[in-house]
Parts: C-alpha cells; sequence; structure tokens
C-alpha cells in the first residue's frame, strides 16, 4: 500500500515538474486591457475650411500637409482664397465649416445671422503697413494731400485705417484720398506698375512688393500706431465658425484649434521648411513667405485669452464706427469655447 502511494506521489510531482516546465518554454507578456475604442479607429469628420492668401493660409501650410499625408485628426478640404467676400456667403450657406477672416467681419455675421457664426479663434494680430516711394511720407501727417492704394474695404483694414487717420487729424475724402482695389495682390501690380506711390498692405505682400521694386520702403507700422493710440492688440484675423457646426462636430472643433495652432507654431519656428508647404498650396511664393514669416504675427488664441483681444479690438471700433462690427458688439455666446 505504502509503496503504490509512493509511486502515485511520484508520478503527480513529475507530471507537475513537466507542466511547469513547459510553460516555461512559452513568451511571458503582460497584456494590457483593450477596450473596443482601441481596437477601431475614430472616425475622422469631414470638415470643409477656407483660408486667406496671406498669413492665415501660411499658419495652417503644416496642417494642410498633414492633411494630405492623412495624419490630420479630420478629413479636411481646405480653399484658399484671395479675399474675404470670396467665402463669407459660403460660410454662411454651409458649404464652408470653418473660415479666416478679418475679426471684424465675423463680428457682423454673427450680428446679420443671429448669432448663426461664432468666433473661435485669432490667428492674427497685425501686419499692416503703409509703403512708399521717396522721403516724404514718414508719418500720418505726411499723408495730408496723398493718394493710398490700399484693398479690404469694408473691413480690418478700411476701419484700423479710417481710426488712425483720424486719431491724426486727418478725414478720408478731404485731407487724403483712399483707392481700394479688390485683392492684396493687385495693391502691388498697381504699386509697381508706377500708378500709385503711397500703398497700404499687409505681409507677405509687403514682402512682395519690396522684393519687386526696390524704391518702396516700409514707413509706417499700423500695428504700432494702434497700440500707441489704444494701447490695445491690433487683432486683425480671425477664425470663424458655424454655430451649427461646433455644435454638433465640438470634438471635431477642438481637434481642428489643436491642430491650427501645432500649425502655425511650426510655420513661425521653421521659415524655410515652411516656405515651401506654403508655395506649394499656393498662398506665397518659398522666398516670399520665409522672409515674410517672422513679421506676419500668426499666433492661434482661443479662450479667455481670444475674447480679451478681441472684445478690446471691436469696442475700439465699435466707439468709432458701430457698422464695422455689424452694428453692435456682439453678446457672450459669440466666443466659442468660452
Amino acid at each position: 500500500m505504502k509503496k503504490t502511494l509512493s509511486l502515485l506521489l511520484a508520478l503527480v510531482l513529475c507530471v507537475s515538474l513537466f507542466a511547469s516546465c513547459g510553460a516555461k518554454t512559452q513568451p511571458e507578456t503582460t497584456a494590457a486591457p483593450s477596450t473596443e475604442a482601441e481596437t477601431v479607429p475614430a472616425v475622422k469628420a469631414d470638415v470643409n475650411i477656407a483660408v486667406l492668401k496671406g498669413p492665415t493660409g501660411m499658419g495652417a501650410a503644416k496642417l494642410m500637409a498633414d492633411n494630405d499625408a492623412g495624419t490630420a485628426a479630420n478629413n479636411y478640404t481646405f480653399t484658399v482664397a484671395a479675399a474675404p467676400d470670396q467665402i463669407t456667403a459660403k460660410l454662411v450657406s454651409g458649404e464652408l465649416d470653418i473660415a479666416a477672416l478679418p475679426t471684424n467681419a465675423v463680428s457682423a455675421l454673427y450680428n446679420k445671422t443671429q448669432g448663426a457664426i461664432k468666433l473661435a479663434a485669432i490667428n492674427t494680430l497685425g501686419v499692416l503697413y503703409i509703403l512708399a516711394k521717396g522721403d516724404d511720407v514718414n508719418s500720418f501727417a505726411d499723408l495730408s494731400g496723398k493718394t493710398i492704394l490700399a484693398s479690404g474695404q469694408g473691413s480690418t483694414p478700411e476701419y484700423v485705417l479710417n481710426y488712425l487717420l483720424r486719431e491724426n487729424g486727418l478725414t478720408v475724402g478731404e485731407d487724403v484720398t483712399v483707392d481700394y482695389a479688390d485683392e492684396h495682390a493687385e495693391v502691388v501690380t498697381q504699386a509697381v506698375s508706377g500708378a500709385y506711390d503711397v500703398v497700404l498692405l499687409p505681409e507677405p505682400f509687403v514682402t512682395t512688393l519690396l522684393s519687386k521694386d526696390a524704391g518702396f520702403a516700409v514707413k509706417i507700422s499700423l500695428t504700432e500706431a494702434w497700440e500707441q493710440a489704444t494701447g490695445k492688440q491690433l487683432a486683425m484675423g480671425a477664425i470663424a465658425v458655424r454655430a451649427d457646426f461646433a455644435a454638433e462636430h465640438k470634438d471635431a472643433l477642438d481637434a481642428f484649434l489643436a491642430e491650427y495652432a501645432q500649425s502655425v507654431e511650426f510655420v513661425n519656428a521653421n521659415p524655410e521648411e515652411a516656405g515651401a508647404l506654403i508655395e506649394q498650396y499656393d498662398i506665397a511664393a518659398a522666398a516670399v513667405a520665409t522672409k515674410a514669416i517672422p513679421n506676419c504675427a500668426m499666433v492661434c488664441l482661443t479662450g479667455e485669452t481670444m475674447k480679451e483681444s478681441a472684445s478690446q479690438f471691436l469696442s475700439v471700433l465699435a466707439d468709432t464706427d458701430a457698422k464695422a462690427v455689424g452694428g453692435a458688439l456682439p453678446a457672450d455666446d459669440f466666443y466659442y469655447g468660452v
């Protein structure tokens, strides 16, 4: 009996040792808990966006490249426009979900549509300059009796210029004449042709003109003049979004704003590489863009920072001409994410 029991115990021990040895021949792994969300890729939203030739388009260049590479958070369809009036109607109609526009134009659309358009970000600070030939224009006082060619009638450039002229004792139509072209590029063409000796332009079109006609020089920074006159930032450019899109696709909008901020950061930090992308997407020539980037004041201000910057800017415009902001300052629901 004892002999049988000993044999049984020996047999059990051998089986146990064999099983143990067999288990150790398999690689040891630590399996992380898996969830359906981790195994199934998130569905990308389809987002239609318009940017302008200039800082807003330049700042988006890296995001455009990421989108083409399929690494962006959403499926973006980008439109690059030459002037705001080419995209405002499409934003209101729903053909576009997001659009880069002058800050005051976003306010005007908010009022016109009873709140159907919101402000999502400030993307450009002051980039406006007065350029002239010769040595007789070096201050606002020197503009008396002159004719200025500008673009952006009905938007930020016109209202900022008119405000600063008034602050310096000049009245448009009496002391100084301002003619308007449809696009910034047309201002450059007219200046190079010799039709105008004094022009108002934003970057990168300032750099374009200087590269084409060395007779022109930057004479007045409207950004500096604005800050001296008001003590506030010149929050020129913004990102507008349809309120319906913001409500229905909050995650997609938030992802876009994060990616746009990263794109702006990349462009500011890598002018040469960004310049190549900017030319690739027909926003500006690479050489011009690379040189202009440091002066383009590209940012991505959101939330309370956006609200503070935009509200101060709009308040100054509204005090001067309520029409500039669409008749009245927008209510708090104008500011997305605040």
